[in-house]
């Protein structure tokens, strides 16, 4: 091979690289510039593949892109919006009491003269300084009651940043749902795997989001509503602080609502309101607690095709990377993992994730 066939080559080599190296440079700028927006695009991406479902139906009477995606999204701002200004109302306005509440409920049940737990203080009195253990106990309290109130403040003082936030929110989400179908085609084209495997990941993406929203957050929040409501039928103070805590306690795997209702019950008995504390545990072990096994199998079935050990460890390590959203992303990111790795495994195949797959 002569220098007149090597040097055109080479010189094709150099372009390359060169094209190579300006392509990554300028996706880098590209991510530089878009990274303080992650969490918009995220959210807007969340809330795109949640209220889908609202979205064809509102076209396919309207028959128009734009106003279809106008009412969808006005849809999304009313629906999600109103609650969530009414509970941060309400929980800036009862934080001092619920940790009152707590304070009077482990003093009432370390108090050596307590007529149903007495006895048991009194033995352990002679072991151990209750006095301490109450003084530490309450301190405690009162050092996280502060913390939660400094940090619920210091979010309500960034509203113009939280409001500003929004409306990216709601601006990306307009646009997704009227281009929606071709931003998919458009991202499904970019990939570089068969159109079928790619589909499917995309398919997957949307069955794991349906899931998590329609399973996990509406199961949690209707366990908190039915506990908060029990809650303030019964005269427990800070009645919406405890709904909204079973409401994040019922996201996570293996906690659940019953980590407060149960505490609640026992604290109504000790103060006397013994039938308060049993009518707030029937009402936990056959309403709230029969909440998630009635509506999982229904909201939820086998959409995520995640065992649930899988699930534990991708939405709490979800939360400690993404934040609240991780609830969320953190099954996403696990499903688009193992659906990358089958299709590594079979590049021909379907790549459903059939090692996490639930039986």
């Amino acid at each position: 091979m002569n220098d007149t066939e090597t040097n055109p080559d080479r010189r094709e080599q150099a372009r390359r690289l060169i094209l190579l190296a300006a392509v990554v440079g300028a996706f880098y700028l590209c991510w530089l510039m878009l990274l303080p927006f992650v969490d918009v695009l995220l959210w807007a991406g969340v809330l795109i593949l949640t209220f889908n479902p609202v979205h064809r139906r509102i076209l396919a009477r309207t028959k128009r892109p734009n106003l279809s995606a106008g009412l969808t999204t006005l849809f999304v701002i009313v629906a999600i919006g109103a609650p969530m200004g009414l509970v941060m109302w309400a929980i800036v306005r009862e934080i001092t009491p619920a940790v009152g509440l707590l304070q009077t409920g482990f003093g009432q049940l370390l108090d050596p003269e307590s007529e149903l737990t007495g006895p048991a203080m009194r033995w352990l009195g002679r072991h151990v300084d209750l006095e301490q253990i109450r003084r530490q106990i309450s301190e405690q309290l009162r050092t996280f009651g502060m913390q939660l109130a400094n940090r619920t403040l210091g979010v309500l003082g960034d509203v113009l940043g939280l409001f500003v936030r929004a409306l990216f929110v709601v601006f990306v989400m307009f646009y997704l749902f009227r281009d929606g179908r071709m931003v998919r085609d458009a991202l499904a084209g970019a990939i570089p795997l068969q159109d079928r495997q790619t589909r499917e990941i995309l398919r997957r993406i949307g069955e794991v989001v349906g899931a998590s929203v329609n399973g996990v957050l509406v199961i949690a929040t209707l366990q908190g509503v039915l506990g908060g409501v029990a809650f303030a039928v019964l005269g427990v103070p800070s009645a919406i602080i405890w709904g909204v805590a079973m409401i994040f306690l019922s996201l996570i795997p293996l906690a659940g609502a019953f980590v407060v209702w149960i505490p609640a019950a026992i604290y109504l008995v000790v103060t006397g309101a013994w039938i308060k504390g049993i009518l707030l545990a029937l009402w936990g072990v056959f309403v709230i607690s029969l909440v998630d096994n009635f509506l999982r199998p229904r909201l939820v079935g086998k959409r995520a095709k995640l065992h649930e050990l899988f699930i534990f460890f991708a939405v709490l390590g979800g939360l400690q990377v993404f934040g609240l959203i991780g609830l969320v992303l953190g099954p996403v990111v696990l499903a688009i993992a193992l659906s990358l790795f089958e299709a590594f495994r079979h590049p021909g195949e379907p790549t459903i994730p059939n090692s996490a797959v639930v039986e």
